[in-house]
């Protein structure tokens, strides 16, 4: 099995086995939540000097890290040769859309948007939706580009879409009357009709019973998950997963404005911490393992 990779920036993985491990708790205040483009060009430089040429699933920390993805999957662009005529599709299980207005630079909340509009990416379905970031409230919050090119997908259940008609952009919302519904449907669209794929896994879609982030979680069970990884086998050729649970006090004033406006628990007391983290790594391994069958690995350049 290819060795996992963990981004150790904020300490809250804990060890697997065989695993690649890049120490980088010292830009966790200038990364997390969200960065100038600056800040975080800075730091895919820092990430892909040290980064090996193979690896299996890259773990990140806390949900806060979900917008690292980003220089994951263009690396993995890179590496395969992915072009508009090769392209990359990109699943993303998650309790938000990850697609929201944030015009200072990028965020945990805001990064589809640049993998959805990237040329050799044919499409990205985010998966699991039941938070009312896709609601009429929050509608002006969605970037409309990548909806209204047919380059992104949002995947919901219990969320009150109908605003999205009226907008021109019903094709690109699929509601579901459970998300167990919603996962057999995904997963049906997926076993049928391969493709390279990248798949990127924010903790915060399970249901909290199953695993505790730091962030308001959704409704999947591990079985549905299981289903949608499975849909994948033979098509996975990179793959992440965010979501572990952390505690973290923001040194900066709109990180912990825009944060707390968001309901995000930033601190854990330290008994509670432990017992969740011992419940993120039993799953940390399932998922490494589940993961690993799927893996086809980087595919061979036709240049």
């Amino acid at each position: 099995m290819t060795p996992p990779l963990v981004l150790d920036v904020d300490g809250s993985v804990g060890p697997l086995d065989n695993e690649l491990r890049l120490p980088l708790r010292d830009w966790q205040e200038a990364i997390r939540f969200g960065s100038t483009l600056r800040s975080y060009e800075a730091f895919r430089a820092h990430v892909e000097q040290r980064l090996p040429a193979c690896y299996g699933t890259a773990f990140m920390g806390s949900g806060d890290f979900h917008h690292l993805s980003w220089l994951l999957i263009e690396r993995c662009i890179a590496q395969n040769a992915f072009a508009a005529g090769r392209p990359l599709r990109v699943v993303v299980l998650d309790n938000h859309p990850d697609n929201m207005l944030f015009p200072w630079g990028v965020h945990c909340g805001s990064w589809v948007r640049r993998v959805a509009l990237h040329p050799a990416v044919s499409h990205v379905h985010v998966a699991g939706i039941t938070s009312h970031d896709i609601g009429a409230r929050h509608a002006w919050e969605n970037y409309a580009a990548p909806l209204r090119t047919g380059k992104l997908s949002y995947w919901s259940s219990g969320v009150d879409t109908t605003w999205a008609a009226r907008k021109g952009f019903a094709k690109a919302f699929r509601s579901f009357g459970s998300v167990r519904e919603l996962g057999e449907a995904l997963a049906l669209m997926l076993a049928p009709a391969p493709a390279p794929t990248y798949l990127s896994i924010d903790k915060d879609v399970f249901a909290r019973d199953v695993v505790q982030t730091n962030w308001d979680q959704g409704q999947m069970r591990e079985g549905d998950a299981v289903k949608i990884i499975d849909a994948l086998k033979g098509q996975i050729v990179g793959s992440d997963v965010t979501g572990d649970i952390s505690s973290w006090r923001y040194a900066t004033w709109w990180k912990r404005l825009m944060s707390a406006g968001d309901g995000q628990e930033t601190h854990v007391p330290p008994q509670a911490l432990a017992a969740a983290q011992a419940g993120q790594h039993a799953f940390n391994e399932r998922l490494v393992e589940r993961i690993a069958r799927c893996h086809i690995g980087p595919l061979a350049s036709d240049t």
